[in-house]
């Protein structure tokens, strides 16, 4: 019987490319095929742990086996953001439908390309903000279009990692704006469907390793909205309890709460109070569901059963967005956002 599961080729098995690899894994829907991987006894080792025989590791000088393969339909991308870019367009010229951790290039003109190639190859490219695929976020995306709260006055986000990503990630990470605040500021546009006019945001360098690379660790950020709506967005790089998400919606009917999730809702009370497990211990732990539900949509929409749901426009704007975040920090002034070029292509 004929496999009619989508060929995988899976590029970088770092933070992101292990949940990836794990869930390609147990997928019904996909066989992986091959693992490009630049510490090859790292993905060799990885290969053998779990009893994957039939995936092939290669490093990156051998990428070229995997663009020919015509068994590989698809292919994930989670190495550095440094290399998104190249990979992205030598995937889509292979043929390749392509799911790309963000963001999709160093800058807006690689970004504009990539959508642009992957338009005229007529293949999908996926940017995933994976977040928007989380059932709490998701169902409050929803009730948000059935107008529960009304007209919204306020969206508040607070991010806050844990624990601190080593350093050698934090060097190639891009900063904690296009990072981090990237992903808060695709829930609040997506959520709100519109996108803010004027950002401003404070930051600072707690920590002097983060100092040391020009970056911060402690950010905030307020955006106005065309329609009235402020959001406020807060992160952190180092929460010592856990790993905080919570989301706020206030509007003129009620209120909606995204909470923090916890491994287990076993609460435990006595004479000194109420006690509870600790909070989910990483981003692995708490989005484990979007990153299989984002992962399910792109595979839906490879199969043509979806169209797809975050386009270039979205991933256009938010790196514009996040750019003049980190301006207002740096300048210490708020930015005036013109977004009208991006505005009219949905690609």
């Amino acid at each position: 019987m004929e496999d009619t599961r989508i060929g995988v080729a899976l590029f970088g098995i770092g933070r992101a490319g292990l949940i990836h690899f794990l869930n390609l894994r147990s997928s019904h829907r996909a066989v992986l095929r091959w693992v490009v991987e630049q510490d090859l006894e790292k993905a060799k080792l990885l290969l053998t742990q779990y009893h994957m025989k039939h995936v092939t590791a290669v490093p990156p000088e051998e990428v070229d086996k995997v663009y020919k393969d015509q068994s590989v339909q698809a292919v994930f991308i989670c190495v550095p953001t440094f290399a998104h870019e190249e990979i992205v367009q030598s995937s889509l010229k292979s043929g390749k439908a392509v799911f790309c951790e963000k963001p999709i290039a160093n800058d807006i003109a690689g970004v504009s390309n990539c959508y642009d190639l992957a338009k005229e190859v007529g293949k999908p490219l996926f940017c995933s903000f994976n977040r928007r695929y989380d059932p709490s976020i998701r169902d409050m995306y929803d009730r948000l279009q059935t107008k529960d709260v009304g007209q919204v006055h306020t969206i508040k986000t607070c991010s806050r990692d844990h624990p601190l990503p080593p350093t050698s990630y934090l060097k190639v990470s891009g900063g904690i704006f296009h990072d981090c605040a990237v992903h808060d500021i695709d829930c609040v546009c997506w959520m709100l469907k519109e996108y803010p006019t004027t950002v401003y945001a404070q930051a600072h360098a707690h920590l002097k390793v983060i100092r040391d690379m020009d970056d911060v660790d402690t950010v905030a950020i307020t955006m106005k909205f065309p329609g009235g709506a402020i959001a406020i967005i807060e992160l952190s790089r180092n929460a010592t309890y856990g790993y905080d998400q919570r989301i706020e919606v206030f509007g003129e009917k009620g209120m909606l709460i995204s909470e923090n999730q916890r491994p287990t809702a076993l609460q435990f009370s006595d004479k000194n109070g109420a006690h509870a497990v600790p909070i989910d211990h990483s981003f692995p732990q708490r989005y484990r569901e979007s990153y299989i539900l984002a992962v399910e949509h792109f595979f839906s929409v490879v199969e043509g059963k979806e169209e797809l749901e975050i386009t270039k426009q979205d991933a256009l704007t938010c790196s514009v967005l996040a750019s003049a975040c980190e301006q207002s920090y740096r300048t210490g002034k708020p930015v005036e956002v013109h977004l009208e070029s991006y505005l009219n292509d949905s690609t």
